[in-house]
Formats: structure tokens, C-alpha cells, sequence
């Protein structure tokens, strides 16, 4: 990182971020350009978990290929200054990349979600069987990650 001042390197305050965080953008391999996409998503212990319909192109592209990049911005403000060149922005943010597995079992799927719904409200959720059984749960195992804030 060119701005090593800027660099957030503490386990804790990287997961800070990710606990934080509202939304993901997951980066996806799609030749000849990557595939971008905003998610919900929930964070515990070194994994992001998301979920899907079953069918789509963010799915068909982890299907192929489940290496993947993402990127969660926190306390993002811009910075006004008397000079264009002096305008700045405040953020904290978490980039990192890892691989994307499909989660399958019934149960494993419920603690994802309830893992994803604890990253936006407190408490216990009920997830039918039903719509269990018809939902896509993902998790990513994070393999590296690194930060960066800016408090200007």
C-alpha cells in the first residue's frame, strides 16, 4: 500500500469493518470483464456468507470458477475543500479475496442465515424448510484481506 498511514492491519479492526458493513461487492471472473455484484451479507469468524436464487449468472460464473474478490466500505463522507484538488474522502474499508463454496445441508444453511440476518437486526429468525430448501446460501472463506481508512 502506497499510503502505509492509511493501512488498517489489526485483525480486530479489520473485522470491525466486515461486522459493520451493510453491503459486499463480490468480484467474479467473466472473461473478458469481471462480473460485479453488490450483496447482503453477513461476517463470522474469517468467512462472508450470502444468499441466492438458485439460478442466475453470479451463480453460473461460481460454479465455474469460486475464486473471488470483494470489497466492504464503512463511514464513507466526502471531504469539501475550497480547492478541487484539496476535496478528499473519510471511509474505512476491508478488500480481500478468497473461495466461494455452495453450502448444502439443510442446517448448515439455516446458521448462514441467521449469521447474515445478524449483520442488519438482533434476535432469533425462523427460516421455513421450504424456503431453506429453495434458497442458494454461499460462503466465502476469506483467504486474505487487507484495509485502509482515511479520517481526513
Amino acid at each position: 500500500m502506497r499510503r502505509r498511514e492509511k493501512a488498517v492491519t489489526d485483525r480486530i479492526a479489520l473485522e470491525q469493518i466486515l461486522w459493520q458493513g451493510k453491503v459486499c461487492h463480490l468480484a467474479i471472473s467473466d472473461l473478458p470483464t469481471p462480473y460485479l455484484v453488490p450483496l447482503n451479507y453477513g461476517y463470522r469468524n474469517g468467512m462472508l456468507y450470502f444468499h441466492s436464487a438458485p439460478q442466475g449468472h453470479k451463480i453460473e460464473l461460481l460454479r465455474r470458477q469460486p475464486q473471488v474478490s470483494f470489497s466492504v466500505v464503512i463511514d464513507l463522507g466526502i471531504v469539501e475543500a475550497a480547492a478541487a484538488c484539496n476535496w478528499g474522502a473519510k471511509f474505512r474499508s476491508v478488500i480481500g479475496s478468497g473461495r466461494v463454496e455452495f453450502i448444502q445441508g439443510i442446517e448448515e444453511k439455516r446458521e448462514a442465515l441467521q449469521v447474515l440476518m445478524a449483520q442488519y437486526a438482533e434476535g432469533e429468525f425462523d427460516f421455513p424448510a421450504e424456503a431453506v430448501a429453495e434458497t442458494t446460501v454461499l460462503r466465502l472463506v476469506i483467504e486474505q484481506m487487507v484495509g485502509k481508512q482515511s479520517r481526513i
